[in-house]
């Protein structure tokens, strides 16, 4: 599943604006939801060391996945842009599908790279809802955002892709009254 996320959800994204129904105020209101959501992700990615280093700090603290939380948010937002409700069951059904059994497989991945560390981390850090009060492990130095992770792993390009759903669904909302 892990391989497929990406084509399906370029796959996915075709189906909804085919069938997107968006209006101004669907524009608003998932620009409302999916704007906290690339937020967290930029946070996110300039905390995350690759199998380098365990992130438990900045959004980490709160999430263990806060990749994927941010994700699901922007998805939340484009679903909700788009102006149709049978497409929130479809979204939600292929985040269940393919998100949750990624982040287990990652879990498992992350407990073999980083023992009791980890273990340790993920009985307090919930899997995907942030917990309210982060996390702390004083045996490890915390970490600052570093925006050259974000640059290294390119994530300029989930703002790219945001801006360019955005106005597809504004062109689609202004040319299909």
């Amino acid at each position: 599943m892990q391989r497929w996320r990406v084509p399906l959800g370029f796959a996915c994204a075709a189906l909804f604006f085919l069938l997107a129904r968006p209006r101004p105020l669907t524009l608003i209101v998932g620009a409302v939801i999916a704007l906290p959501g690339l937020a967290l992700r930029a946070w996110a990615v300039g905390c995350l060391r690759k199998n380098e280093a365990l992130a438990t700090d900045g959004p980490y603290a709160y999430t263990r996945n806060p990749l994927y939380l941010g994700s699901f948010l922007m998805g939340l937002g484009f679903t909700l842009a788009a102006g149709r409700l049978i497409l929130g069951a479809v979204f939600g059904a292929l985040f269940l599908g393919i998100y949750v059994p990624v982040m287990r497989v990652e879990a498992t991945t992350l407990a073999e790279l980083f023992g009791e560390h980890y273990r340790r981390y993920a009985k307090s850090v919930p899997l995907f809802l942030p917990r309210l009060s982060p996390y702390r492990d004083p045996a490890f130095e915390r970490k600052k955002f570093d925006v050259g992770l974000y640059r290294r792993y390119r994530e300029y390009r989930a703002l790219l892709g945001l801006i360019a759903a955005w106005a597809l669904l504004a062109l689609r909302s202004f040319l299909f009254k």
